[in-house]
C-alpha cells in the first residue's frame, strides 16, 4: 500500500520533461500537476500518467506553489519540479523516514546536469532545497522568485539527492531566464533600483561570471562551466537592462505608440498617394 504522499508539480508548456519526472513518482499516493497556462501537451500528457492537474496562472511561483496546497490530499507532500528525477534510493529513504516520523520537513540535496554535465563548482555545489513536509507542517511560502517554504517543527536531510536535468540547451535555458528575468527587474525597480549605466551593465556582468567561474571554481567544469557562468553573467545583464527600460521616462510603450502617432498624421496629410 502507497504511503499517503502527494507529490507536486508546478509546470507551464513542460511537455519534453514531465513524463520522465511522473515516471518517478510512482510511490506516491497522487500526483497533482499545477498547470501554468500550458500551451504544449503538459496537461494531456499528465493526465495520461494518472496525474490530477489543476489550471491556475500567476506570476509569483510562491502563489503557485500555494495554490497547490489547497487541492493536495496527501498527509505528506513533495514538491518537485519537471526537470527534476527521484532515484529509487531517494524514494526509499523519503518513505523511511515519512514512516518513522522523525521530522515533519525534508530537506534534499540535488545533483546539477547543465549543458549535458555533473556540476560540482560554480555555486551549483551545496545545492539544498526543501521539499517534503507532513502537511500540517506546512504554513505558506513566500517570495516571488526565489520561493522559500514556512514551515514549523525540525527538518532532517537526506544523503541521497534529488537529480536536477537543468539547462538542457541554449534555446531552453533562454525561454526560461526570459520569465524570471522579467520578474526579478520588476522587483528591482520597484524597490527603487538606481538609475542604470552602461557602466551598471559591465559591472554586474562581470561580476556575476567572475563569482561562478572564479570565486566558485567553475572553471573546474571545464568548458561547460565557463558557458555556465557567462550565461548567468549576460542573464544578470539582461535583469538590468530590463530595469533600465522600466526607468525611462517616458516609457518605452509610448515613444512607440506616439511614432505611429505622427505617422498617421503624416498618411492624412498625403491622401492622394
Amino acid at each position: 500500500m502507497k504511503v499517503n504522499v502527494t507529490a507536486i508539480i508546478i509546470a507551464r508548456n513542460e511537455a519534453a520533461m514531465i513524463t520522465e519526472c511522473l515516471r518517478t513518482l510512482s510511490w506516491c499516493r497522487e500526483v497533482l500537476v499545477i498547470d501554468d497556462s500550458s500551451t504544449d501537451q503538459t496537461a494531456q500528457q499528465a493526465e495520461n500518467l494518472g496525474a490530477r492537474v489543476v489550471e491556475f496562472s500567476h506570476p509569483s511561483f510562491a502563489r503557485k506553489r500555494n495554490e497547490a496546497l489547497k487541492h493536495a490530499q496527501g498527509d505528506w507532500l513533495f514538491y518537485i519540479d519537471a526537470d527534476e528525477r527521484v532515484t529509487p534510493t531517494l524514494a526509499k529513504e523519503i518513505l523511511v523516514h515519512i514512516e518513522t516520523d522523525a521530522a515533519p520537513v525534508l530537506r534534499l540535496a540535488r545533483e546539477n546536469f547543465a549543458y549535458g554535465h555533473l556540476f560540482q563548482h560554480g555555486g551549483w555545489q551545496r545545492d539544498f532545497v526543501t521539499r517534503v513536509f507532513k502537511k500540517n507542517a506546512l504554513q505558506r511560502w513566500t517570495g516571488e522568485i526565489h520561493e522559500s517554504p514556512q514551515f514549523i517543527g525540525a527538518v532532517k536531510t537526506l544523503r541521497s539527492p534529488l537529480l536536477h536535468l537543468t539547462h538542457r540547451s541554449t534555446e531552453e535555458n533562454l525561454r526560461k531566464s526570459a520569465d524570471w528575468t522579467k520578474l526579478e527587474a520588476e522587483l528591482l525597480y520597484k524597490a527603487g533600483e538606481k538609475p542604470v549605466t552602461f557602466f551598471t551593465l559591465l559591472r554586474k556582468g562581470g561580476m556575476e561570471f567572475f563569482r561562478r567561474a572564479i570565486i566558485q571554481r567553475g572553471y573546474r567544469d571545464g568548458l561547460a562551466g565557463l558557458i555556465e557562468a557567462l550565461a548567468q553573467g549576460i542573464n544578470r545583464v539582461t535583469v538590468y537592462i530590463q530595469v533600465w527600460e522600466l526607468q525611462q521616462k517616458p516609457p518605452l510603450s509610448e515613444r512607440y505608440q506616439k511614432k505611429d502617432q505622427e505617422l498617421r498624421q503624416w498618411w492624412r496629410k498625403e491622401k492622394g498617394i
